[in-house]
């Protein structure tokens, strides 16, 4: 079939599976449609028949899918020896939405917000934009150390990305130095250090996501997306298997003393709350992930159970990972309520936090 905006709308999703719709202008070229009704564009070429995902129907129009499936083809029929560049923002865009189909919504949301707000070269194509053009962009964020590693891993990721698919014929950044990354994995926090931040959080969404992290030692990622209307009920939080990082539901009690703080948690301004709260509390080098190792190390010394604490934190590379989790469903629910109440005696008792 000839494959038209209006018969593209008028594809009907199968009953299982996906089926395939080629157009019959260009060979290979066509659309997928999932069960779900998914419409993509895609192209199917060589001798091996490789199959690419161009993108969504609904993110790129059918011109610009022929023509981006008539550069693959192109490529393919020189040996992929010659360079076909693109400007840097339609590029950018074909890589984010390779990243929205792999990863996590919080993944993408960091790559989109790194790339897109730290490197704008707008139309400029991507061989015309030089080394230190990119190193520049990078230079103005030297004050930001944690920023600077993100978006200097966004950055090498994307650029290999684009250099892979041929837009580029050499990488800028090759001879560019990593920028030092966050401080050692094995940071905690000690007592003084804890009450310090906790005195300081201010009192708005980024505050109260640091003192859950403080009292429920869960992901950053996660915590900020909390939910109260559905994801909290009675003294437990629930998280969806689409938010946690290993794709499994978890469910977990929370100490009483969290519950004021559980409303109006979205936040989307990290990397300078962050700054503004470690010049309040006067706490240095550490990350918001620290909070975590630091309750699963307080754990430990309150003497629970490394089994508990492995499953209040959702770690599933420890004791319930495996076969143990495959066979061991019990939900260790009246444990966990034991160790958030001991916990939070301790916050209230010995660090006189409240």
């Amino acid at each position: 079939m000839r494959l038209t905006d209006i018969s593209i709308r008028a594809l009907k999703s199968p009953e299982k599976g996906a089926v395939i719709h080629y157009d019959d202008t260009l060979p290979g070229f066509g659309v997928r449609i999932s069960e779900g009704g998914t419409k993509s564009f895609i192209l199917t070429h060589g001798p091996r028949r490789t199959r690419e995902t161009i993108g969504r129907v609904t993110i790129i129009g059918l011109g610009e899918a022929r023509t981006a499936a008539k550069v693959i083809l192109a490529q393919y029929t020189l040996g992929k020896s010659q360079t076909v560049s693109k400007p840097w923002d339609k590029a950018l865009d074909e890589y984010l939405e390779r990243v929205r189909q792999k990863n996590r919504p919080s993944t993408y949301k960091s790559y989109h917000r790194h790339l897109k707000k730290h490197f704008r070269f707008g139309k400029t194509h991507m061989d015309k934009i030089p080394p230190h053009d990119l190193q520049k962009a990078l230079d103005r964020l030297q004050d930001r150390k944690a920023e600077l590693h993100h978006a200097f891993v966004y950055l090498r990721a994307f650029i290999r990305w684009a250099y892979r698919k041929h837009y580029l014929d050499k990488n800028p950044i090759e001879r560019m130095e990593a920028p030092a990354g966050s401080k050692s994995k094995d940071r905690i926090l000690t007592d003084k250090e804890l009450v310090k931040v906790w005195a300081a959080a201010p009192n708005d969404p980024f505050g109260r996501i640091v003192k859950l992290l403080i009292l429920c030692g869960q992901r950053p990622g996660e915590t900020s997306r909390i939910d109260p209307k559905t994801m909290v009920k009675d003294d437990l939080i629930t998280l969806p298997d689409w938010l946690t990082k290993n794709k499994l539901e978890h469910r977990f009690p929370f100490p009483e003393m969290a519950l004021p703080y559980l409303h109006q948690l979205s936040y989307g301004g990290f990397s300078k709350a962050k700054a503004r709260l470690d010049a309040a509390c006067g706490v240095r080098n550490w990350t918001l992930h620290d909070l975590r190792r630091t309750l699963r190390s307080n754990w430990a010394r309150l003497g629970i159970s490394r089994e508990v604490a492995e499953k209040y934190i959702n770690h599933i590379s420890g004791t319930h990972s495996g076969m143990d989790r495959i066979y061991n469903r019990y939900d260790y629910l009246p444990e966990m309520r034991a160790a958030v109440a001991k916990y939070q005696a301790y916050l209230q008792t010995e660090l006189k936090i409240s």
